[in-house]
């Protein structure tokens, strides 16, 4: 039995993982699929493919793609899910801040340096037309971190996965002003360059299983109440979230990668443009 290690974030895209892992699918290919929730996110998963405490990771597609260009020894194997991440641009509910114009020039909270919530403020200042070089940041690690941070005034808007962040909105801690989707699928798998070196048919029997769970997700019966009740969310917004989701069995295209290369190099956060062969590998 070959024992890996996988990382991913805390949330309802990732449920696929853990039910093919209690329901023996791994183990039934002799895999022991070990996996990690990395509230923290992206950056931090960067971080764990680099150090070698995770052998694959579950990723944000333009994290993981602006990490491996500055040298991250992993590639991506495969579109997790095809559809864009809606991400909700956030304020404390007794904020001033009523429009998105009201944030130009405000801080924003981020997990970490080089994750989504740092990247896709990027991608919304650009929207709004804002100057990208005044961007302010305040790390804050997690969601948790986030609340800490619009509360006490530390930051001033915070953007996470729209439906995720739901509930405190509905708790009433959060407000959201806006959205802001990914110009591209929203997830990627990452695995580290030394396994797809030494073990590629690990990997593809890995890929061949979770594949199979995630093109028959939305039909197991009651799935949505099953996802409201482990991630704290009415039954109403995790039907609307299904219904925008798009899981994938397909690769990275080269028009997908330059998608996000010439966007990341456009908004500064990456100062070359990698190849194909360097961030993508099809296996």
């Amino acid at each position: 039995m070959k024992t890996l290690k996988i990382a991913g974030v805390p949330e309802h895209f990732n449920l696929p993982w853990q039910l093919s892992i209690e329901n023996g699918d791994f183990e039934a290919q002799n895999i022991n699929l070990q996996w990690t929730d990395v509230p923290e996110g992206t950056g931090k998963m960067c971080q764990m493919l680099r150090d070698g405490t995770t052998d694959i990771a579950v990723i944000l597609t333009e994290g993981i793609v602006k990490d491996i260009v500055a040298g991250n020894p992993s590639k991506i194997v495969q579109v997790y899910v095809q559809s864009p991440l809606i991400w909700g641009i956030h304020v404390a509910a007794n904020s001033s801040y009523k429009t998105l114009a009201d944030l130009e020039n405000t801080k924003a909270a981020i997990s970490r340096l080089g994750s989504g919530s740092q990247l896709m403020a990027y991608v919304n200042a650009n929207n709004q037309g804002w100057k990208t070089d005044n961007l302010q940041f305040e790390i804050v690690n997690t969601i948790d971190g986030a609340v800490e941070a619009l509360t006490a005034g530390t930051a001033d808007y915070f953007m996470w996965e729209r439906f995720m962040t739901k509930p405190l909105v509905d708790q009433g801690i959060f407000r959201r002003i806006g959205d802001c989707p990914t110009p591209w699928p929203c997830f990627v798998i990452a695995v580290r360059d030394e396994l797809l070196e030494n073990n590629p048919e690990i990997v593809k029997n890995i890929l061949s299983v979770i594949n199979k769970t995630t093109e028959t997700f939305k039909d197991i019966p009651n799935i949505d109440e099953s996802l409201a009740a482990t991630f704290n969310q009415k039954n109403a917004d995790i039907q609307e979230w299904l219904s925008l989701t798009e899981w994938s069995s397909q690769p990275l295209t080269i028009k997908m990668l330059n998608n996000v290369q010439n966007q990341l190099f456009q908004l500064k956060l990456i100062n070359k443009i990698g190849t194909f062969d360097e961030i993508v590998k099809q296996i």
